[in-house]
Formats: C-alpha cells, sequence, structure tokens
C-alpha cells in the first residue's frame, strides 16, 4: 500500500515538474503522446511493485522502449527540418 503513496507522489511531482517547466518565459515544446504514456508506465511501475518484479520491470522496460523511440523520432524530424 505504501508503494500507492510513493506512485501518487511521483505523479504529482511530475506534473508539477510540467508546469513549472510551462510557466517560465521560454517556451518549451509540448510533452510528446510518447512521453505521457513512459512517464505512467513508470508510475504504474512504482504502483504495482508488490505484484511482482516481473510485472514492475516489464513496465520500466516499456518505458524505456517508449523513450528511445520518441528520442529518434523527434532526432529525426529536426534533421528534416534543416
Amino acid at each position: 500500500m505504501e508503494y500507492l503513496y510513493i506512485g501518487i507522489i511521483a505523479l504529482i511531482i511530475i506534473v508539477l515538474l510540467l508546469f513549472f517547466l510551462m510557466k517560465n518565459g521560454k517556451q518549451p515544446r509540448k510533452p510528446s503522446n510518447l512521453f505521457m504514456l513512459g512517464m505512467t508506465l513508470v508510475v504504474f511501475g512504482i504502483i504495482f511493485i508488490n505484484a511482482g518484479r516481473l510485472i514492475s520491470y516489464s513496465f520500466f522496460g516499456v518505458a524505456v522502449l517508449l523513450s528511445i523511440i520518441d528520442i529518434i523520432r523527434i532526432h529525426k524530424n529536426k534533421e528534416r527540418s534543416i
């Protein structure tokens, strides 16, 4: 049950970080859908850590894969725009 609270706290911290980044003087780019899905999977990995390591680590692994795909996609879009 305490992992549920840790997951909720992690989600609140992520939302606050995004809020302060958007509030800053510069206009950062909007987080992509893959980024948001990856962060959600990380929070699920924290919440379901009691369900078993396989389930929890699977959430973390999928989140890392989505992050890598998002980085490659953004890098390719930057190369095309140049």
